[in-house]
């Protein structure tokens, strides 16, 4: 069940009313409860748990509708926040977020690289190809 709502996501972030806050406030919720349930020490309290999920609501939003950085009249220019990252560190509101979860918890998921998986022949050149019986 969500912690936060339309209205604490709306403080932090200017949302168009068209825009249904719903699909990203679950978004969030599900990665904040995998964040609690890690939360052996039970470091973070409810109401931190509410500020991380607000903050991920943004992000999430952020990503589905960005952030003006420059606008300009005198000629037609729209400049959009960006950053080139990866994960939750793409937007300020995704950075707030791991900065507010103290478990690194977040941060973990935001950092996971993919990982790859190689062979190394050990045999020499007369063993390629050869089955043994």
């Amino acid at each position: 069940m969500a912690r936060t709502t339309p209205a604490l996501v709306g403080g932090i972030i200017e949302v168009d009313v068209a825009i249904d806050l719903a699909p990203f406030i679950d978004t969030a919720s599900a990665l904040v409860d995998d964040v609690a349930a890690a939360d052996e020490d039970s470091i973070l309290t409810v109401a931190r748990l509410e500020l991380i999920e607000r903050w991920l609501s943004a992000h999430f939003y952020a990503i589905r509708d960005p952030r003006a950085f420059r606008e300009r009249a005198d000629r037609v220019e729209l400049t959009y926040q960006s950053k080139v990252d990866l994960n939750l560190a793409v937007t300020h509101y995704g950075q707030q977020a791991m900065t507010l979860d103290t478990t690194g918890r977040l941060r973990t998921y935001s950092d996971h690289k993919r990982r790859t998986v190689g062979v190394n022949w050990l045999g020499d050149e007369n063993d390629r190809g050869r089955v043994e019986d």
